[in-house]
């Protein structure tokens, strides 16, 4: 079995890099949001690549797979291609981290975005490569017509070498510190749901020393239970060094309004070790303002009096 031994941190991109462009979840029959997103990558001075089965359909689910996996492969092999960029979330990627081929994308390190289903790749690669992957917007949901938080937030962190990230939230999403206190570890963002779905697989890293972003969308209140209390019946939340959850639904959470939500996760804070920092409300899921989240980077929280500071260490480096 391939286990990294270290972190892998993609080059940054520059104008005139070629961007890939893949679908390893659902397809998308939204033709004009997908061909306003090529256009706006091409604006910026990018160049556009699709892959051979880009947004295919497939006549069954193993062949599907089949083009899915060709096409991660290929463009990570591809020394043309500096980034990878995901078409949208649904469904179908963990169908693929048994057939990825980790040596080859080890060997290749390089960027690739998109958060939801995507988590599953995420996740997945980092655990079993080290590589840095980028939780946030995709072609088809948002990088068609992406808000200025959205966009600033998505290429400071795909463009900037600089020593330390800072992620700010929208200033429309409060916070809610469930519990205060410090904390350094590894951000591990991604789909609550999807994530769950890898507990006790070898695609889900050591959450021992991470600090878990979670968000999550169309999900009742008693599935968020069940899917946290999967994380704690595993034992994987009194391992975290912090936990921090986004947005889980399309408008941002209100903590002046009682909500069942709330109640769960405070619920799940208490399931913590006790110095554990516990944020909620951060500008993070199926979101129109969605932040980028570095998925592997070191990251440094601090949360007082009733405020958050986030700062990640660089999540791309120069040639």
């Amino acid at each position: 079995m391939f286990l990294h031994m270290h972190t892998l941190i993609p080059r940054a991109l520059r104008q005139g890099d070629t961007i890939g462009l893949i679908s390893p979840s659902s397809p998308s029959p939204d033709h004009e949001k997908i061909g306003q997103a090529v256009t706006y990558l091409e604006n910026l001075g990018y160049r556009v690549k699709p892959a051979a089965h880009f947004n295919c359909k497939g006549e069954t689910r193993k062949e599907l797979d089949r083009q899915k996996l060709h096409d991660l492969h290929e463009m990570f092999a591809d020394r043309s291609v500096k980034a990878i960029f995901c078409l949208r979330g649904g469904s179908g990627a963990t169908r693929l981290l048994q057939d990825l081929d980790y040596g080859l994308i080890s060997a290749n390190p390089k960027i690739l975005a998109g958060y939801s289903d995507i988590t599953a790749l995420s996740i997945a690669l980092y655990a079993r490569t080290g590589l840095v992957t980028f939780s946030g917007p995709m072609l088809a949901t948002e990088l068609h017509n992406p808000s200025p938080y959205t966009e600033e937030n998505f290429w400071k962190v795909l463009e900037s070498t600089s020593s330390v990230h800072q992620i700010i939230n929208h200033p429309d999403h409060p916070v809610r510190v469930f519990r205060e206190g410090s904390a350094k570890g590894i951000l591990l963002a991604g789909n609550l749901t999807v994530l769950s779905c890898l507990v006790g697989t070898p695609y889900l890293p050591s959450m021992e020393n991470s600090v878990p972003l979670f968000e999550d969308i169309n999900e009742e209140p008693y599935r968020i239970d069940r899917l946290l209390s999967h994380f704690h019946n595993a034992d994987r939340l009194k391992k975290c060094r912090g936990i921090l959850f986004g947005q889980f639904s399309r408008d941002a959470m209100d903590f002046d309004k009682k909500h069942p939500l709330l109640d769960i996760l405070h619920y799940y804070t208490d399931k913590t070790a006790p110095h554990v920092p516990v944020v909620a409300g951060l500008s993070y899921g199926h979101i129109d303002d969605l932040l980028t989240a570095p998925v592997g980077a070191g990251c440094t929280l601090h949360a007082c009096n009733g405020e958050l500071s986030l700062t990640t260490s660089p999540a791309v480096v120069s040639d």
